[in-house]
């Protein structure tokens, strides 16, 4: 079948992105997405009445380009405080931004995590992050993350005890091998805006997008088997032609579906590989930590790297009167649904994190029950350096096939909704 429209594999945000902009522009489209919604690895589940994110992800509200595609109002996004709660010594200590939460900067001066001077060196690098536009900080020297706060002076202390678990779980990269520039970039966020939830969970986001577009342009449950300039191929055996292709997919799945059209094995090598988290969910009676805020393991022991309390951020995450708890691992855990060994471990796990959540929290852990695990295993693209060294990749391939995704610019939303741009400028003729 032939068609003058422009071919979009993947109903991603950089894809409903990509789309968004071409409708702008006047542009016919198909977008084909495997799934039976858009969304790519921003969906959300109903069980139970709870909301679950597939993934523990917070929505900064500070990002740029979402402020120019995405009405924050509909959304109605419900702040994290600012700050953190850090698990020392079986003790919960507040590392507050002193900015935003003044009445907190007293004991965050005096907590045991990290000394005074780590806070005021906190203070000089964040205002560090905020001199001059984005592409200024992506311009800065590139050396790893950890590497950079321990240039900056900040003790090892602070670095264990807070930035491990902050930025790890951040960058689901608990060594802190992600390039300084992505550093750089995820303070200033977090130094202009806050880290929320939608009240209708993250889902709501590329539900948002997806509501500008004719419905008769998204054509759900449509798995694209091989890409070409110009033409794509359905699981279904349904071949279409169109004026280009848009290879709007994450990593992995580019990678594959780019080496059946041909791509250089030198583009195929820059795709980054991608880090793998495992988020559990539970229901609980009520919450030993009533306010809003993100709960980090400061003593480096366990597999629980953060966790939280959407429903205290937001109540629409769970039916009335109950807790939702969500757990983040960092790296994989065995899926239930697989061999007899990967589900041992998977229990295993499961076991673990529990008696980890009876230290901290005490005997009322034994009544939270389980509601779901979700292993991801390309959950972000890893941004070790040189990646980050030209911040944002071509995305035209060849003549007719153009690539989008967070792993073109930078591993966020934001990224991924910035690399949608710039597709759609590339097939309008005013972009790479």
């Amino acid at each position: 079948m032939a068609t003058d429209d422009v071919l979009i594999v993947g109903g991603g945000l950089a894809g409903l992105c990509c789309a968004g902009k071409l409708r702008q522009a006047g542009v016919p489209f198909q977008l084909f997405e495997a799934a039976d919604a858009v969304g790519g690895r921003i969906r959300t589940d109903v069980v139970d009445g709870f909301r679950l994110d597939r993934g523990f992800q917070v929505f900064l509200d500070s990002y740029p380009e979402a402020r120019d595609v995405l009405d924050f109002a509909a959304l109605q996004l419900k702040p994290f405080l600012p700050g953190a709660l850090v698990r020392f010594r079986g003790r919960f200590h507040t590392l507050a931004d002193p900015w935003r939460r003044p009445s907190k900067a007293l004991a965050s001066a005096f907590s045991p995590i990290g000394s005074l001077s780590d806070k005021l060196r906190i203070a000089s690098y964040r205002s560090s992050t905020l001199r001059g536009s984005l592409d200024d900080q992506f311009a800065l020297p590139e050396t790893t993350a950890y590497e950079a706060l321990r240039a900056h002076g900040f003790s090892a202390s602070i670095i264990e005890r807070f930035f491990r678990p902050f930025l790890g779980g951040i960058f689901l990269d608990p060594e802190l091998r992600t390039s300084s520039r992505m550093l750089r970039f995820v303070f200033r966020m977090f130094s202009l805006g806050n880290a929320t939830l939608p009240a209708e969970g993250m889902e709501a986001i590329p539900r948002q997008l997806a509501a500008k577009l004719p419905p008769e342009k998204l054509r759900l449950r449509s798995r694209v088997t091989r890409v070409e300039p110009r033409a794509v191929t359905l699981a279904s055996g349904e071949r279409i032609e169109g004026r280009q292709t848009v290879v709007a997919v994450e990593g992995q799945a580019a990678r594959e579906l780019l080496a059946g059209a041909g791509a250089a094995p030198a583009e195929l090598a820059a795709i980054a590989e991608g880090q793998t988290v495992t988020c559990l969910y539970f229901a609980a009676r009520s919450a030993p930590v009533a306010e809003p805020v993100l709960i980090l393991n400061g003593d480096g022991e366990g597999p629980i790297n953060n966790l939280c309390f959407p429903t205290a951020v937001t109540p629409t995450y769970g039916p009335p009167g109950q807790t939702l708890v969500s757990v983040t691992v960092l790296g994989a855990a065995a899926d239930s649904q697989r061999s007899d060994s990967q589900r041992s471990d998977s229990q295993r796990l499961l076991g673990d994190v529990r008696r980890q959540l009876e230290q901290w929290f005490g005997s009322q852990v034994a009544d939270w029950s389980l509601l779901r695990v979700y292993n991801i295993p390309y959950a972000l693209p890893k941004q070790y350096p040189p990646a980050l060294a030209t911040p944002c990749r071509d995305v035209r391939l060849a003549s007719g096939l153009v690539v989008c995704g967070d792993h073109r610019d930078n591993a966020s939303i934001t990224g991924a909704m910035v690399s949608g741009r710039r597709a759609a400028e590339a097939v309008l003729g005013g972009g790479p």
